[in-house]
């Protein structure tokens, strides 16, 4: 598993739950003992030592957490405590609800996930928020955008159970062509109909008939043919098919690129990919930027809260 973070051995969430209360106890808080304790855990441990927690002391651990901690440390400590199906539901929310809509943050999200991920994250929407999250995303969002979360959000996307079909390959490059470059205005249903229905590895495999039928890359099309946060989210498809870690890596940096970093975005995509493909991403980043994802943190964070994301990249600092 090419995640950073993976569970314990020899799991005692008694004893992880009595570490943070006696961080918190008293006058002052250890926050180096908080770092190394959720840092270290997998999230399915993190449940337990807060239900550990709440058994041996009467109060809920989240609720500790925020009364001890504030800024960047306390929202990375509680992302790290949210399961991580109800936490997306909440960044998706989060992303829609309030002045403008963070749409960036629904195509990360959203293309992403895999379908049982996306039930999952439309169970915990409703359970959190008491409203459809394709009813929030369609009254957010306009035009074709809204089509493809809602196209996204049905969760129907084929499996690569059966493998990718040549000919199916072929005609989907075709369609795709003919739906774009080929006419005058772009027929975007035939386009989401392709991106959102087939499986990855279909997908890949279009992308590749494409390429030899036009002779360039499918991003050049969707560049030309769509714009604004339509054109995102098809590239941002493409970009996850052909290679999640470079999507995130990308993604990382453009949160702390220019003037100041989004921290929200940082966050979310560092805790999100720390127990299934942050090693993966490390290497990406280095690739692609030429400096650590370690570097990049330390330059643009500080404090604990600079300490807690660099241990969720190598816990075994800890």
């Amino acid at each position: 598993m090419p995640g950073t973070v993976k569970p314990v051995g020899g799991f005692n969430p008694g004893a992880a739950a009595e570490h943070l209360r006696n961080a918190m106890k008293g006058f002052g808080t250890n926050e180096s003992i908080i770092i190394k304790e959720l840092s270290k855990h997998s999230n399915d441990q993190r449940q337990q030592i807060a239900l550990a927690f709440k058994t041996a002391y009467g109060k809920d651990l989240i609720d500790d957490l925020k009364s001890e901690l504030g800024g960047d440390l306390e929202e990375v400590c509680i992302a790290l405590m949210t399961p991580p199906r109800t936490f997306d539901a909440r960044q998706i929310n989060k992303a829609i609800k309030g002045i403008g809509t963070d749409e960036t943050t629904l195509v990360e999200i959203l293309t992403t996930r895999t379908n049982a991920e996306i039930n999952e994250i439309k169970k915990r929407y409703k359970e959190e928020f008491g409203c459809d999250l394709e009813d929030d995303l369609q009254s957010d969002t306009s035009g074709y955008f809204s089509r493809l979360m809602v196209s996204l959000c049905a969760a129907g996307r084929q499996s690569d159970d059966w493998g990718a079909d040549e000919h199916k390959a072929e005609e989907d490059a075709k369609r795709f062509f003919e739906a774009g470059e080929a006419r005058w205005g772009t027929e975007e249903a035939e386009l989401n109909a392709i991106l959102c229905l087939r499986s990855p590895g279909q997908l890949k495999k279009m992308f590749e008939r494409f390429e030899h039928l036009t002779g360039h890359p499918i991003e050049e099309s969707i560049k030309s043919e769509c714009s604004g946060s339509l054109q995102e989210g098809y590239l941002a498809i493409v970009e996850s098919v052909k290679s999640k870690p470079r999507y995130f890596a990308r993604r990382l940096n453009e949160s702390m690129a220019g003037i100041g970093t989004n921290d929200n975005d940082l966050i979310r995509i560092i805790v999100s990919r720390s127990e299934i493909d942050l090693e993966d991403i490390k290497k990406e980043f280095a690739r692609l930027y030429g400096k650590s994802l370690a570097e990049a943190i330390t330059s643009e964070c500080s404090g604990d809260y600079k300490k807690m994301l660099l241990s969720v990249l190598d816990p075994s600092h800890n």
